[in-house]
């Protein structure tokens, strides 16, 4: 039977960087990565397009934690020990060099996730960590020394630690193996998506966006604000997006039939917009309202919601009825959608869901219920929004537990 000081199930982001971590802070460790497809790092290859939004420029670990509907507590304490700026100086320890976009999103200068693959690649093979493909766990189970685990390719190894790694999974089979050592797995659903218009009405400006806008989930507490793009199927964008995450469940208990007010001038008071409008009108008599839009509005949206507002085209300021100005109104800053369905990311699919943090301890990683069973990244119920959250979670959660494996008090605090 193949013996080793650890094996991670899972050959993803949080897989690769708690396993480099761990040989990095004892060097020698005896490492085997499971992963039951035929590649590994998958996940960190599509993301950002293929550029890898490797983490976000958020350095402050209690501002860092606000970004994440689920686990913000217990990530609280994870960030004061590992953050994103352990993040940056460790990949550029490795010759890799992040940049920040204007979002905070931060990127290798490359612009290719292939850079970060190559960079776990090469760690993986200076630390002798031994990479299996195409051999999924079937089995896990324990006793006072160690742990046995089976796969579906017939192959049985010893270990004296396990980090489960899976990643985020809508599968609740996924997680079996977890599950059957005990743990409570929350089940999982989609967290970061995009919202179908279920009447199409904005349909012929697909393309189109506005760069500050506020939407609003009717009946509930759920808001956010930030860049909105239309697509053919309905609305998308950070705004959109980072409201899914936030309302995750509530929308899943809804089965995605909702309706949403979209604020196109961002999150403005009513008497000041009104205000707006009147003052435009009387300074602007004689100006086609059609023809000229208002608020930095894209020329085709502000004709659409002129149209909607029943302002005829060849309709000028000055002769424009008050009914027409309140419909405007109500279409700049509560345009109304009725959405049913989502559309989520395929290969970047993310999940809320997974093991039950309580069952964790988070100064360590390690299962409250079985010695030396470690957990990092998306397996856990934790997930953040769009914008490199989610791998800093891998980042951090690995870093965690690597350290409690290895017994090794690093540097960082």
């Amino acid at each position: 039977m193949n013996r080793f000081d650890l094996v991670v199930i899972g050959g993803g982001a949080a897989g690769f960087y708690g396993a480099i971590q761990a040989a990095e802070m004892r060097p020698g460790l005896r490492i085997l990565i499971l992963e039951k497809t035929n590649k590994v790092l998958s996940k960190v290859r599509v993301s950002g397009g293929g550029r890898c939004n490797v983490t976000h420029h958020c350095f402050k670990p209690i501002e860092l934690s606000h970004h994440y509907p689920r686990g913000e507590k217990q990530l609280q304490s994870i960030f004061k020990t590992y953050h994103a700026a352990h993040v940056v100086d460790w990949f550029s320890s490795k010759g890799v060099e992040l940049k920040v976009e204007e979002d905070g999103r931060m990127f290798p200068v490359t612009d290719s996730s292939e850079t970060i693959i190559d960079c776990f690649i090469t760690a993986a093979h200076n630390h002798k960590i031994k990479i299996n493909v195409s051999e999924a766990v079937i089995a896990l189970s324990h006793d006072d020394s160690g742990f046995t685990i089976e796969t579906a390719s017939r192959q049985s190894y010893r270990a004296r630690h396990v980090l489960i790694a899976l990643g985020g999974s809508p599968k609740a089979d996924a997680y079996e193996i977890i599950a059957s050592l005990g743990h409570n797995v929350v089940p999982s659903i989609p967290s970061l998506f995009t919202f179908n218009d279920s009447e199409k009405s904005f349909q012929d400006l697909m393309g189109i966006s506005v760069p500050d806008a506020e939407v609003k989930i009717v009946g509930s507490k759920f808001v956010q604000r930030g860049p909105l793009l239309i697509t053919h199927w309905g609305l998308s964008g950070p705004a959109v997006i980072k409201l899914s995450a936030w309302a995750a469940t509530y929308l899943h208990e809804k089965k995605y039939e909702f309706s949403v007010l979209v604020s196109w001038v961002g999150p403005i008071k009513e008497d000041d917009l009104r205000a707006q409008l009147q003052s435009y009108q009387k300074n602007h008599g004689k100006q086609r309202v059609v023809g000229n839009p208002l608020f930095k509005l894209p020329s085709r949206l502000w004709e659409k919601l002129c149209s909607r507002s029943g302002v005829e085209e060849a309709r000028i300021w000055a002769e424009l009825p008050l009914k027409n100005i309140n419909r405007l109104l109500e279409n700049l800053m509560r345009c109304d959608f009725s959405i049913k369905g989502k559309t989520t990311f395929k290969d970047e699919f993310v999940t809320c869901g997974g093991v039950d943090l309580s069952e964790i301890d988070c100064k360590t990683m390690e299962s409250k219920k079985i010695p030396r069973l470690h957990f990092a990244g998306e397996v856990l119920n934790v997930d953040g929004e769009t914008g490199g959250f989610n791998f800093q979670n891998a980042w951090s959660t690995a870093f965690i537990a690597a350290r409690s494996i290895t017994g090794v008090q690093s540097e960082h605090t």
